[in-house]
């Protein structure tokens, strides 16, 4: 039996991660200067907790050597600012609904979707959850089909810092989680 946590966690990851996978959202970090998709990732996720340097990102993230997030980080801020990250990264998530979507979003759906969204996000508490805090101080873009972008980041944000809260209580550092991940989920290595 599914659970509601994860039929819903089904259908807001991949609306949310179309801003890590659509080619319109790696063009737009392109534009805005961000060469190459871990500049983009880095940045667009980042950006709502502002110039941040590696040691911040490598703690909230939690899933990335230090080595790794450093190559990135701080020198991601002298080619976007976290503010021109943030609307890139919208840019690139709004032109890509609308091409999955074909210039028909089903707005009465998505205003739906959107305001139960906010109504549970209401009740969500930002204690102990960097990611899921800083992206609740930005405003809620007007367009129905990026505010529900926004809600399901929201969601994926939260759930991600409660994810990196229980690991930190187990004891597991970010490699280890990855590897008990693997070794749950039956995914291979080229999959992580």
């Amino acid at each position: 039996m599914t659970t509601p946590a994860r039929e819903l966690w089904q259908l807001a990851e991949p609306y949310h991660a179309i801003t890590y996978f659509a080619p319109e959202a790696h063009a737009a970090f392109e534009r805005s200067g961000l060469r190459g998709f871990w500049r983009g990732y880095f940045a667009g996720r980042a950006a709502p907790l502002g110039p941040v340097g590696a040691g911040v990102v490598t703690a909230s993230f939690f899933g990335f050597h230090p080595a790794f997030v450093a190559r990135a980080l701080p020198s991601i801020w002298s080619m976007a600012t976290p503010a021109a990250a943030i609307d890139a990264r919208l840019a690139g998530v709004s032109e890509a609904l609308l091409r999955i979507f074909g210039g028909d979003a089903p707005t009465a759906t998505l205003h739906e979707a959107v305001a139960l969204s906010r109504r549970a996000l209401d009740a969500c508490d930002a204690a102990g959850r960097p990611m899921f805090a800083a992206n609740r101080e930005l405003d809620w873009p007007a367009e129905p089909h990026l505010a529900l972008w926004h809600a399901t980041t929201l969601l994926r944000e939260h759930r991600g810092d409660g994810h990196v809260a229980a690991l930190t209580v187990g004891g597991l550092d970010p490699c280890e989680a990855h590897v008990t991940q693997i070794a749950v989920s039956g995914a291979s290595l080229e999959t992580i």
